[in-house]
């Protein structure tokens, strides 16, 4: 029997009579009743609860203990949930070889991953949870492709290691390596540094990708309010989830959907706070992916103004000196909204999955000033954002770089060249890159990757040998989030896809400055073009598999190498069957 008159949901209206309602859906309650399911249950709202719950990484070790709290929530407010798992691919364990190749790739994976169990099994609502770098954008790509109610749920940060007194990231252990090539640690230094860096789960604890993602997810609405601040031990992170599963079937009663959330004014919300707090490089390309979904335009160079105009307020690694449990302890995500809302630098009006608009979400926070995380806008640590977008005869389609942090933000210096990163690596590590140099490692593109690899384990071992400050790193590739120093990423065009920087020699002069927001070449027009004739790009190194497939479809960096039509190109939404 479907559900009583007396309830508050309409089922008629929801995609979940397709597979509950009727004489002819007795063989799919059958499938519901073989699972334990009561009547009542299978009448219900159904919701998706999702989570990238897996033992690769402390990142989601405690998504799946989570995932029991938002079922809690949605069964105390009249739903039913169904738990479902998808993959992730996690950066930290991924870095610096092959592997890394499937992290950007993940991404549409999962995105995909839970658009088609939800489609398949006709589910009413999603609540996701991710933890690891890639797993936030893609559940939020989900949820806005898709278009049913849905509320993003992170998982948390890890908390702080402590290595002779001093709080330490997984950062330090990949800068590390580079100070044991050079003979700064020994082997016992390393090996002690390893076993207390990571000392509990949760994502890594600066503000690398995974808690920028976070922070975006608040901004731009589609997480509760302080939900992504705590660490992932603290079990008050329960109450977010048992919130996050009631609030959801508010949501399914409203009517209210991912897409009413996420708007042009909302995003930009989400660009003013990487800027602010100087995240992750990666912004630049998940923004416009979550975008695409919605089928709104809004690529990096929209995306790099925003940054050029948005003050760094907040005091987080990599470029400073806290971490995320520092901003929780400080007041969490909230105080950075509200000090950049009563500024003047976000658009209050944006409705949130609380039901209510950013401002009034934050009408009672107050700004704190016994903290030293987060400053105020007007004595800002800088006055331009922590990320920089850059544009010139070397990057047409743009390119990005984080700042945050850095004193120098002008470097010229003779190109080093290199086709993968594995060489760039070598070359740092067996001291054949000097000081002055500018490296360069091109075909590690989205297509040309394929999978537009993340260089954590170069630009670390770049520091461990004491070149921070006197090199630079170009690429069409891109930065882990924990990446710091004078490193351009998502240059495009990418070399496999004819872009300068495929073009370029050992020896040519790349001029690069963050302040004007320029990357040029000292060669003419003419040279460039006559280099084109003879280019030779190296042979794809996948003929088969998702990599493979994934490059026949991906777009460029500049649009968020995505790889469908988006939201642009539907004929209808699922959440309307």
């Amino acid at each position: 029997m479907p559900l009583d008159e007396g309830s508050r949901f309409d089922k008629s209206r929801l995609p979940s009579r397709h597979v509950t309602e009727g004489p002819s859906k007795a063989p799919h309650r059958s499938f519901y009743y073989a699972m334990g399911m009561t009547e009542e249950e299978i009448h219900a709202p159904l919701v998706g609860v999702a989570t990238c719950w897996n033992e690769a990484a402390p990142c989601n070790i405690t998504l799946s203990r989570q995932a029991q709290a938002v079922k809690a929530g949605v069964k105390a407010a009249d739903g039913t949930p169904r738990e479902f798992t998808t993959i992730t691919v996690t950066d930290g364990i991924a870095m610096g070889h092959q592997g890394m190749k499937a992290s950007l790739v993940s991404r549409e994976v999962i995105a995909d991953s839970v658009e088609l169990t939800m489609r398949g099994h006709c589910y009413d609502a999603l609540v996701g949870l991710a933890g690891c770098d890639k797993s936030l954008p893609g559940m939020m790509m989900a949820q806005v492709r898709l278009n049913v109610p849905s509320i993003f749920l992170y998982g948390g940060a890890i908390l702080p290691g402590n290595f002779r007194g001093q709080n330490v990231t997984i950062q330090n252990v990949f800068e590390g390596v580079g100070k044991h090539a050079s003979g700064e640690f020994s082997d016992s230094d390393l090996k002690e540094l390893e076993e207390c860096a990571c000392p509990s789960g949760g994502a890594c604890g600066g503000q690398f990708t995974a808690n920028t993602m976070a922070t975006v997810a608040e901004a731009i609405g589609l997480a509760l309010p302080h939900s992504c601040s705590a660490p992932a031990p603290y079990l008050s992170r329960d109450a977010y989830c048992e919130e996050a599963g009631r609030q959801v079937m508010n949501l399914i009663e409203t009517g209210l959907r991912p897409r009413d959330i996420v708007t042009r004014k909302s995003l930009e919300n989400a660009a003013r706070v990487v800027a602010a707090s100087g995240g992750s490089t990666n912004a630049g390309l998940h923004l416009p992916a979550i975008a695409h979904e919605a089928g709104i335009d809004f690529d990096l160079l929209e995306i790099a103004e925003i940054f050029r105009t948005t003050p760094y307020i907040c005091d987080l690694q990599p470029g400073g000196q806290y971490v995320a449990k520092d901003m929780y302890d400080a007041g969490g995500i909230p105080i950075l909204l509200k000090e950049l809302l009563d500024n003047g630098l976000l658009h209050g009006d944006c409705i949130t999955v609380t039901g209510k608009t950013m401002a009034e979400n934050l009408e009672d926070i107050r700004f704190p000033t016994d903290q030293k995380v987060v400053y105020p806008v007007k004595t800002p640590l800088s006055e331009t954002g922590g990320v920089v977008g850059l544009q010139g005869s070397l990057a047409p389609d743009g390119a990005i770089v984080k700042v945050a942090g850095m004193d120098v933000l002008k470097f010229e210096g003779p190109a080093r060249c290199f086709d993968r990163e594995e060489e760039a690596f070598d070359a740092v590590i067996d001291g054949r890159v000097q000081a002055g140099d500018v490296i360069v490692i091109r075909y590690e593109g989205p297509k040309g990757g394929p999978g537009m690899r993340e260089m954590l384990a170069t630009t670390s071992a770049i520091y461990g040998r004491g070149l921070g400050e006197s090199v630079a790193l170009v690429t069409d590739g891109r930065f882990s989030g924990a990446t710091r120093g004078f490193c351009i990423g998502h240059v495009g065009p990418e070399a496999a896809e004819g872009g300068p920087i495929g073009l370029l020699r050992d020896g040519d002069i790349i001029r690069i400055d963050a302040v004007a927001g320029t990357l040029d070449v000292d060669l003419s027009e003419d040279e460039m073009a006559e280099r084109a004739k003879s280019r030779v790009s190296p042979a794809p190194e996948f003929g088969s598999g998702s990599i493979w497939k994934y490059a026949q479809t991906v777009g460029s960096a500049r649009k968020g190498a995505v790889t469908h039509p988006g939201g642009g190109g539907e004929v209808s939404q699922y959440a309307d069957i």
